[in-house]
């Protein structure tokens, strides 16, 4: 899909571009490619004179590969979008390429993003710039207003972790927490933990292609300002996400603890039954022998009950004495 947005009125309007003749009537800002037929990347070319890499959606991490500028002038980002989606938490790589300096292309002045797939972060942007006039005035805000949404779309997530957190944690220090219990609540504890550990690799990325941006002396003075601003509100993320992060270990070693604690009763309760069953077995062996006791002589044929009394009480005593003493429970 080729979307294209150009500005009316201080305000971002979105078409859909199908074929090359709808593409020249229009002079956009951003060019949004969302999984490119080869036709449409074609399209781009031929207009724009803009090629897109093959590898633009890599999974580089090397600063070099990810953050550059071409001889033509071109500046290459690529970045992370996080989707916080409840079943499959994961992150989008995004391809930028933006032409400030190069009058000979058509392309200079606009945005390009190449992406595989629909992130929250863009439809965010969208929303706001329809209906915020002078939010956008170039390129350069788009990409910026982007990585700003994705720095509020991370501490959405975050907040969101938070509220789980909680929920698992009243779960937790409730006590009398089962093991079916305490294996649904770790469960909980690792998808958040998988979550928190996302945001994290995301906003790091962020920090990143902004400091790129940064460096590159593209941006105005209002824009590099905007710029120190994003940086300080990921710093705060990333002090939060730490904070999360020993919460869920905490929430984490406070379960295995109710696990030790229950598979410790289980033990226990094993253990003070084979003491109780020591004096009972003692008797057994002890009238076993093949030895002439007096008090089985003279019982006669009693002498059967009293040995089944006799073990029972020896039994039974160990028992009551560890009951008052609260050992059963």
């Amino acid at each position: 899909m080729l979307n294209i947005f150009s500005l009316a009125n201080g305000r971002l309007f979105q078409e859909e571009i199908e074929s090359l003749e709808e593409l020249s009537r229009f002079q956009p800002i951003w060019v949004d490619l969302e999984s490119p037929t080869l036709e449409e990347k074609r399209w781009v070319k031929q207009y724009y004179g803009l090629s897109i890499p093959e590898d633009a959606m890599d999974e580089d991490i090397e600063e070099s590969a990810r953050f550059y500028e071409e001889d033509n002038g071109e500046l290459h980002i690529r970045s992370d979008f996080l989707i916080a989606d409840d079943e499959e938490p994961r992150a989008v790589r995004v391809a930028f390429i933006l032409n400030e300096v190069n009058d000979t292309l058509r392309s200079k002045g606009v945005l390009f993003s190449i992406h595989d797939e629909d992130v929250p972060v863009f439809r965010l942007l969208r929303l706001r710039a329809r209906r915020a006039p002078g939010l956008i005035e170039d390129a350069k805000d788009v990409l910026l207003k982007l990585f700003d949404a994705d720095a509020e779309y991370s501490a959405d997530a975050l907040e969101g972790i938070y509220d789980e957190l909680e929920k698992v944690s009243k779960q937790v220090l409730a006590g009398e927490v089962t093991d079916t219990l305490a294996g649904e609540v770790l469960g909980d504890i690792a998808r958040q933990e998988d979550l928190n550990g996302r945001i994290r690799r995301n906003v790091m990325d962020t920090r990143r292609a902004v400091s790129f941006m940064m460096r590159s002396r593209m941006l105005s003075q209002e824009q590099f300002e905007e710029s120190r601003q994003i940086l300080r509100d990921i710093e705060s993320l990333d002090n939060h996400t730490a904070f999360l992060f020993d919460k869920i270990n905490f929430l984490m070693d406070a379960t295995v603890g109710f696990i030790n604690i229950n598979q410790n009763k289980i033990i226990k309760i094993f253990s003070v039954a084979s003491v109780a069953l020591l004096p009972p077995t003692l008797v057994a062996s002890l009238y076993g022998m093949n030895l002439k006791f007096p008090e089985i002589e003279l019982l006669g044929t009693a002498s059967y009950p009293y040995v089944l009394v006799l073990m029972a009480a020896s039994a039974l005593v160990p028992m009551w004495y560890f009951r008052k003493r609260g050992w059963l429970r």
